[in-house]
């Protein structure tokens, strides 16, 4: 298949998964969810929990990759290489041929898993260290191709709200329980406010310049939706790490209630109480009893109609990333979010009073502005 007639609906067409209980989740989402609702990195995973080529084939395609395109299988190859040339070189790592040129790629997902078919664990922890320098350098190269790719950010933009909103229109269709899908993309004034709150004003590091709202009926719903936009949407892995601001769902607490869970806690790849505090990660101009859920994610596109067709070279890199904002939360905590405090005005209001402060410091505040302190080192 030529990369020029790539259409990446055609990866991710087909029937739908199905939309999992409680009592339905493995290990291998729970895992999932614990990285997103705590904001860690699949960097610091010891092992991988799939079962079965077709799911690590599903994974694949959720970074728009096929392996059914022969582009495709070079990329993933030369990635390979690449990765174990570093190990290699760098720190002298002896690996056996099993992982460094296995038969199908999607072998070392399964020993990463500790699917070895003669022998359970065995290559488990380098297939995991080659996956994790894979992931480095794929992400690396997508940066470095956005930055020397002739297309505008208002395009990008468009190509993944394709993808997203097709999905919403899918879930919705299928009756899950979402109350209110919604996308919003910032304003010129709203950037520039933020920037100037944020202690790095660097416009790179704005995250959720897009984002998208997502409105559940109940509190649990929120996990459940979430695990399903991982199966269906974005790989678990572009979830940015320490970008996740959760005061709605308690990872330990949500195990607790449930048989189910508590029966997968110990086969975490780490203790279950391990992790980041979520309360570290609050906005400071959030009212006190403000509750949601926000993550950010690298989400993939192909870009390969905007690549050069002169360009003969197998296992070239033909996908970007997009940093994309997803702010969930049920409805009844939508509706106490508008209350008081926590309202998007007395929010909006807080931030400006913090920018004012830093800008006047030393200054004249505009005539019939108030601000209640000047501004402190460290506010």
């Amino acid at each position: 298949m030529a990369s020029e007639s790539f259409d990446p609906a055609r990866l991710l067409s087909g029937e739908a998964p199905p939309f999992l209980s409680m009592d339905e989740l493995g290990l291998r989402e729970l895992e999932q969810l614990r990285l997103v609702l705590r904001g860690d990195s699949v960097v610091d995973w010891r092992h991988l929990n799939f079962a079965t080529r077709a799911q690590v084939d599903d994974f694949l395609r959720l970074h728009l990759l096929d392996h059914e395109d022969a582009n495709d299988r070079a990329l993933m190859r030369r990635l390979l290489k690449e990765a174990v040339d570093y190990l290699r070189s760098t720190y002298h790592y002896r690996l056996a041929d099993a992982v460094a040129e296995p038969y199908e790629v999607q072998d070392l997902f399964l020993y990463a898993s500790g699917r070895h078919p003669r022998r359970a664990g065995l290559y488990q922890k380098i297939a995991c260290i080659i996956l994790k320098v894979i992931h480095v350098i794929h992400h690396m190269e997508g940066r470095e191709l956005l930055f020397r790719t002739p297309i505008a950010p208002s395009v990008l933009a468009r190509m993944v709200d394709e993808r997203i909103m097709k999905t919403f229109a899918e879930m919705k269709r299928m009756g899950l329980p979402i109350v209110e899908v919604s996308g919003s993309i910032k304003t010129q004034h709203s950037l520039i406010t933020k920037l100037i709150a944020k202690r790095d004003t660097v416009a790179a590091q704005v995250y959720d310049k897009v984002r998208y709202r997502i409105i559940t009926r109940e509190r649990n719903d929120v996990v459940l939706v979430l695990d399903y936009l991982m199966r269906t949407l974005f790989p678990f892995t572009l979830v940015v790490p320490s970008q996740t601001e959760n005061s709605l769902i308690d990872f330990e607490k949500l195990v607790a209630q449930s048989e189910h869970l508590r029966e997968l806690g110990p086969k975490l790849h780490l203790p279950i109480r391990a992790g980041r505090d979520v309360s570290q990660t609050m906005n400071p101009f959030s009212g006190k009893s403000y509750r949601v859920l926000n993550f950010v994610v690298d989400m993939p596109a192909r870009i390969d109609a905007f690549l050069s067709p002169d360009d003969p070279r197998p296992g070239r890199p033909r996908t970007v990333f997009s940093w994309v904002e997803f702010q969930m939360m049920d409805l009844e905590t939508a509706i106490e979010n508008e209350r008081g405090e926590n309202s998007h005005e007395c929010y909006k209001a807080r931030q400006r009073e913090k920018v004012l402060r830093r800008l006047s410091k030393g200054l004249v505040v505009p005539k019939g502005t108030l601000v209640a302190s000047p501004w402190e080192e460290g506010d």
